[in-house]
């Protein structure tokens, strides 16, 4: 926040007050917009600006103030009369047939390049939709194969374990038989011989 200043105004103060004042009537701005740009410069308040202002500046400056009036109206009607020009040409570019004519065909064109952009999109991700679903079919179609592959070696399998089990089992029958062969082959047979009387008797040894 600038400081208040107590010593007196100078005669620069006084004239950069004026011209600041003059240029923000002459540009159709406030004058205590001016005030608080010299308040900025000369390190005072906007309101003692203004009040220096009132008092003593502006009656020295009233023909240079009508002046400033007088340029800011003409400024005004420049503008307006701009506005207009320009509000006129607006218009009748906007109701000239040919301009629109041309900015109806400008903006099919444009809509028929995205519609043909937009269509070719959709034919590349329809093939591609097509061919994921292919391939997804294809690998559901050896998953499958792999599947009834697996259930068949497991039949298989459990058909061999159970014949070897089978196996197993007459070859451990089979060496029960020959211990029982080896056992009674390894004790003597008794010996018989016919009497006179044709009667078989044991001989022992």
């Amino acid at each position: 926040m600038p400081s208040t200043r107590q010593d007196a105004w100078t005669e620069d103060d006084d004239l950069l007050l004026a011209e600041v004042t003059l240029r923000h009537i002459r540009e159709g701005s406030t004058q205590l917009a001016a005030f608080e740009e010299v308040a900025e410069k000369l390190g005072r308040t906007p309101a003692a600006c203004g009040f220096r202002w009132n008092s003593c500046v502006r009656k020295n400056y009233d023909a240079a103030i009508q002046i400033a009036k007088s340029q800011r109206q003409g400024l005004n009607k420049r503008r307006r009369k701009k506005q207009v020009s320009v509000s006129q040409s607006e218009l009748e570019r906007q109701s000239d047939p040919v301009s629109s004519l041309a900015t109806v065909i400008r903006f099919l064109r444009q809509h028929k390049q995205e519609y043909a952009e937009t269509s070719k999109r959709v034919r590349q991700l329809e093939k591609q939709l097509s061919e994921r679903e292919a391939e997804l079919e294809q690998l559901r179609t050896e998953h499958e194969e792999l599947k009834r592959k697996v259930n068949n070696t497991e039949a298989d399998y459990q058909s061999i374990n159970d014949d070897y089990k089978a196996l197993i089992k007459i070859m451990e029958r089979a060496r029960k038989l020959a211990l029982l062969d080896e056992e009674d082959s390894s004790e003597e047979k008794p010996k018989f011989k016919m009497d006179v009387n044709g009667n078989l008797e044991r001989v022992d040894k």
